[in-house]
């Protein structure tokens, strides 16, 4: 039995959920977000409570089960308090500003990297080397902030480049010098 399918998902006070089959509905102060779940899974709710259960035994039920409650969840939490993703800037001459909502990275190419935000999320730019991806979306922020880190990863030498906060990268001896064999 999915012990993450089990658990009931609290909604907060100022979202409304609409189930209509297999299509739910979650709108809260921060915007609506849609999803229509497979039809191994029902989703039911009891007052201020959602439960997803699976329709039977199968594999495939087990599977989405958990997966399908996480879904929702989500959505319940990005509409009500949204996501955020943290992104650093390292290297000499790196930097990041915003020009009205875009967001443009200085990172060492010959031209400007300009990054244009998908509905529902926004930039902002702190001291020029941390970026902060927010928005109601788990998946939208989530991919954003990894186009974003895709302008320039982080290289294993010197650690030169875009990196999640608190991601740790692996770095690499470099060449020793010069040794006495020909």
């Amino acid at each position: 039995m999915s012990r993450i399918g089990k658990r009931p998902i609290t909604i907060p006070a100022k979202v409304q959920v609409t189930i209509n089959g297999t299509n739910v509905l979650v709108k809260g102060p921060k915007g609506e977000l849609s999803r229509n779940l497979p039809n191994n899974v029902k989703l039911s709710q009891e007052g201020e409570i959602l439960l997803v259960n699976r329709q039977d035994e199968t594999r495939t039920s087990r599977q989405l089960h958990g997966l399908c409650r996480t879904l929702v969840a989500n959505m319940v939490e990005g509409v009500s308090t949204g996501f955020q993703r943290r992104l650093e800037i390292q290297g000499v001459g790196y930097r990041a500003q915003l020009q009205g909502r875009n967001l443009v990275l200085n990172m060492g190419y010959s031209h400007q990297v300009q990054i244009v935000p998908p509905e529902g999320v926004q930039f902002v730019v702190e001291g020029n080397t941390n970026v902060i991806v927010s928005g109601y979306d788990k998946e939208v922020v989530g991919n954003t902030a990894a186009k974003i880190r895709d302008v320039r990863r982080p290289e294993p030498y010197k650690g030169k480049g875009i990196r999640y906060a608190g991601e740790v990268v692996r770095r690499k001896a470099g060449k020793t010098g010069k040794s006495g064999k020909k």
